[in-house]
């Protein structure tokens, strides 16, 4: 059976994506809630709701995740369904399985067709913030970069920047990502750079007298030769001028690279050249971040950033025209996250209005409701990311295997 096909348009978008105002506007939801709002406007039924999303499971039994995504989610309520409350977990705060980080209450009728865009700003942004984190986690202060974004939709290669940043990055190689971010774009060269000049030391001067002054000198180094051959070669040349050179050595040719980068470190230093940084990339995760520390001071990481599992987060109606009601498999009611800063505990209790000061059930010292109002104006992008940073540094890996 084949589907009925709507008419072409004689001109139709040379990108296939959605405007703003069509998701506000509720167009890229799925169409049974479509035909469910027909049916409750016929039944002249629009009952207060209360609703909560969270993730019943974290992909590949992560421990924790950031939430990110908050900021897009407040401004699509704000703009097609500015009736409804809304509490939140603030946007970079690290979260776990089954608790709640957003909930919205009002008359149904007025956001149900917005559940889908809901969920998909808050479920991909979360997964690309975390998987920087836990990056971030396994980097240490070892330069942490974004190179992703070619792995992906160029629409979506702001939003996929500024959660790379948020989650820890220190920097992001797309020109627009960065601009939204208020940052510089790093990079280095492509290969095509060399491939073009025809020598890597042709390509490393070139580069250095056309940007040396304002930005890092670093030369890829894997592109015609033996890594370690080509390095010597560009720091006899370029001495002092030479900041460092990246490992981009493709999967076929790769073999052991933290042994090639020791090796290559111990001729630089029997030559006398120190100080040239070493940066690695191509299938970078937390797993080979962990390997090459000892011997590589940053990294550029594509795909598991720009490409990250994302969070498969849900959301449930909890409590209709006051009264607890879920679905099975789901507990009712209106909860708080109880956060106690005296031992750490964190505990999901059915809410009882203002919820912040309740006793720990753990220790009973005070607690503090996790969910809060959206601030408004949203905090900056940078602030949040020395929150992620400060919250980062209480987290192990031992907590998020690779």
């Amino acid at each position: 059976m084949t589907a009925n096909r709507r008419e072409m348009s004689p001109d139709p978008p040379r990108f296939h994506v959605a405007e703003p105002g069509a998701i506000a506007a509720g167009r890229t939801t799925d169409v049974y809630f479509a035909r469910m709002l027909e049916v409750l406007e016929r039944e002249g039924e629009d009952p207060r709701v209360a609703v909560e999303i969270r993730a019943r499971a974290l992909p590949d039994g992560w421990p924790w995740a950031l939430l990110a995504g908050v900021e897009e989610a407040a401004t699509l309520l704000g703009s097609a369904a500015p009736g409804v409350d809304l509490r939140v977990l603030p946007e970079g705060t690290s979260f776990r399985a089954g608790e709640p980080v957003l909930a919205v209450a009002g008359r149904y009728r007025e956001f149900a067709a917005l559940e889908t865009p809901l969920l998909g700003l808050l479920c991909q942004a979360s997964g690309i913030a975390t998987a920087a984190a836990r990056c971030r986690v396994a980097a240490g202060e070892r330069t942490l970069l974004s190179f992703g974004a070619r792995r992906m939709h160029p629409a979506i290669t702001p939003m996929i920047e500024r959660n790379a940043w948020l989650g820890g990055c220190d920097g992001v190689s797309a020109i627009a990502g960065a601009e939204l971010l208020g940052i510089e774009p790093t990079g280095t060269m492509p290969h095509a750079l060399v491939l073009c000049l025809g020598d890597t030391l042709r390509a490393a001067r070139a580069f250095d007298a056309a940007f040396g002054d304002e930005t890092p000198t670093i030369v890829l180094v894997d592109t015609f030769q033996d890594e370690k051959f080509e390095t010597l070669r560009i720091a006899e040349a370029l001495g002092e001028r030479l900041d460092g050179v990246r490992f981009d050595t493709p999967g076929s040719r790769r073999g052991d690279l933290a042994a090639l980068l020791r090796e290559t470190r111990w001729e630089l230093e029997l030559r006398g050249h120190r100080g040239i940084r070493f940066y690695a990339s191509g299938g970078i995760d937390p797993r080979s971040i962990l390997d090459l520390n000892p011997v590589c001071d940053g990294y550029g990481v594509g795909t598991y950033i720009s490409a990250a599992r994302t969070v498969d987060f849900s959301l449930d109606i909890v409590e209709i025209e006051g009264r607890p009601v879920s679905k099975r498999g789901k507990r009712a009611g209106r909860k708080a996250l109880l956060l106690c800063g005296a031992c750490g505990s964190r505990t999901v209790v059915p809410a009882a209005g203002d919820d912040s000061g309740r006793p720990c059930p753990a220790c009973r010292a005070p607690t503090r409701d996790a969910l809060q109002p959206v601030l408004e104006p949203p905090p900056p992008v940078d602030e949040l990311r020395d929150r992620v940073l400060a919250e980062l540094a209480g987290l192990s890996l031992a907590e998020a295997p690779g």
